[in-house]
């Protein structure tokens, strides 16, 4: 987000695609764990802000454009009843930003036409420093932001969602997987790999190279 200080609308946008991130993921995995029946037939916690944010998430948004919630790992959501129950809950997140990010691109699309998204990237509207009229950064930059949010979330490393896709989609996670586990998520180092992708290089981070891999088609269909 740091990089759209000089655009102050594009700013407020990222911040606010973050923040409904955030809520979107949560809510989403939520009401999901109740429907596959993995709550336990306990009513859903209130939602808390504070304990859905990340420290490392809320700096990786605020250097990168977009970052990650609160860790949810794979021991806090049961395989017993299927291991694909258990996945879908993962993928209910970010799924559910994606789906929010397409909504508001396709919005924009439909009244301003979609001539821009032929050659924008969603990592350009991560960085809000597109020289365009308020209104347009606006809605692109929120937009780009939940997609960001969504697409992060699938990279499959622990903080972030897509490693408890890939855990549950394995019927028997291996050492390998348990290696992962104890350095990126006991040790904190896959949020220190994505910091550093957000830091590095300045001229155009390596993060949003993966999100712009990820997601230049759902830019496309729209154009």
């Amino acid at each position: 987000m740091l990089f759209a200080l000089g655009e102050p609308v594009a700013f407020v946008a990222l911040v606010v695609a973050f923040l409904l991130g955030i809520v979107l993921r949560s809510v989403a995995m939520r009401f999901t764990a109740r429907v596959v029946g993995l709550n336990d037939g306990r009513p859903p916690a209130r939602f808390n802000a504070r304990q859905e944010l990340d420290p490392f998430g809320a700096v990786c948004a605020a250097i990168g454009g977009t970052g990650w919630g609160r860790q949810i790992t794979v021991d806090e959501v049961p395989r017993w009843r299927g291991r694909g129950r258990a996945a879908a809950v993962f993928a209910a997140g970010p799924v559910a930003c994606i789906l929010a990010g397409e909504l508001v691109i396709a919005g924009y699309a439909l009244v301003y036409g979609g001539d821009i998204l032929a050659f924008v990237e969603p990592g350009v509207l991560l960085r809000g420093s597109l020289p365009l009229p308020f209104d347009h950064q606006a809605i692109l930059s929120l937009g780009g932001g939940l997609l960001g949010f969504g697409l992060l979330a699938l990279i499959p490393i622990p903080p972030l969602d897509g490693f408890g896709i890939l855990w549950h989609a394995l019927r028997r996670p291996g050492p390998s997987m348990n290696w992962m586990r104890l350095w990126f998520e006991d040790k904190n180092v896959g949020a220190l790999i994505l910091l550093i992708f957000a830091f590095f290089p300045l001229g155009y981070p390596l993060l949003l190279w993966v999100i712009d891999i990820l997601g230049i088609l759902f830019l496309r269909i729209w154009a």
